[in-house]
């Protein structure tokens, strides 16, 4: 057994006696048309009472339904030593606590020094074979709580509840003014920018997105808001939360409306100083407009987004038990905070 995870097991009650195997397989113990054609393929992918039949077989109350899947590993990964920040891990969840500046996953012209590649390694280390399956992502300046399947089983039943809205999403945000009303709703469709396609925007056509937030505290020409998000689009957050006149600190993509209304490119990455002896056009333009100056300093006191995600609430597919993970808020957003209430004092 030692190529096969640990099997996944179903006593039939008295109530499915003569239900075929079949729709024991799918609708008891929840197997999707896909990972059933697999298992099929497979020798000891589906067994009844220890042997292999037919799934047109009918079952009795009493038998031992199950399934096994094949082991895998993720071969197009390479494997490279990463510190991992782990919250929840059993023999079919991970869930780490991702650090802000991290990509998910390899992508074209990052193949490596991804969360992927520090996992694998881990697994792999360990003598342990699975494969990489990010069950949601997370922007790379984001920061917080991520799960990974170590199944396709796993995989496939958490994404179901990503699908039905199930999984309760929570994060944190350090933003320029103050949302009003202090809590409410954003609903906004968002799509693909057709000018700029990395960009997202709100568009009549585009797909339907629920953002719902609270402000958590007010300082001077900022807030700390919760959000939940109740569907998961790309750059959601920071979409709507620009779209309320409300961007989220540090953002390189959303800005303020300010830069646009001054013709200025947006924040650097270094310089925090707002010194007039010296500054490129931009901070020359910010010395003279005080709100220019206070946004572009809170900008420049961060060197991503101030965005995290706190925790991750969902059902464990296995056990059928509802979990919350949770993760403290980073230190560079912490310290930003800070500077924020000291202001307000």
């Amino acid at each position: 057994m030692e190529d096969y995870y640990p099997p996944i097991a179903y006593t039939v009650p008295d109530k499915d006696g003569g239900m075929l195997l079949k729709t024991v397989l799918q609708q008891r113990m929840g197997i999707s048309r896909k990972l059933l054609s697999r298992l099929k393929l497979t020798e000891q992918g589906i067994q009844l009472n220890g042997k292999r039949v037919y799934i047109s077989e009918k079952v009795k109350p009493g038998d031992l339904v199950e399934i096994r899947m094949q082991q895998e590993v993720s071969d197009d990964i390479l494997p490279q030593p990463m510190t991992l920040d782990i919250l929840y891990e059993d023999d079919h969840l991970l869930v780490v606590n991702k650090e802000a500046g991290i990509i998910v996953h390899p992508t074209h012209g990052h193949y490596t020094g991804t969360l992927a590649n520090g996992i694998v390694h881990y697994w792999q280390s360990r003598g342990w074979k699975y494969r990489f399956r990010a069950i949601h992502r997370l922007d790379q300046e984001t920061s917080g709580v991520l799960a990974i399947a170590k199944n396709p089983f796993v995989h496939q039943h958490v994404s179901e509840q990503m699908i039905a809205g199930t999984v309760d999403k929570r994060y944190l945000a350090l933003v320029h003014n103050a949302p009003d009303p202090a809590v409410g709703t954003v609903d906004g469709p968002i799509d693909r920018d057709p000018e700029e396609p990395h960009r997202r925007i709100i568009t009549v056509d585009g797909y339907p997105s629920l953002t719902r937030y609270e402000v958590r505290e007010e300082y001077d020409g900022a807030s700390l808001v919760a959000l939940k998000l109740e569907t998961g689009r790309t750059h959601q957050i920071r979409v709507h939360m620009t779209s309320i006149g409300c961007p989220l600190i540090g953002d390189r993509m959303y800005r303020h409306p300010l830069y646009s209304s001054r013709g200025i490119d947006g924040p650097g990455k270094a310089d925090t100083s707002l010194q007039v002896e010296g500054m490129d056009d931009s901070r020359a333009e910010a010395a003279s407009s005080p709100a220019l100056a206070r946004v572009m300093a809170l900008d420049e006191s961060i060197s991503r987004q101030a965005l995290h995600a706190a925790s991750l609430t969902l059902v464990h597919p296995m056990t059928r038990e509802q979990m919350t993970f949770s993760a403290p808020m980073p230190e560079d957003m912490a310290a930003l905070q800070q500077r924020l209430q000291q202001r307000v004092r």
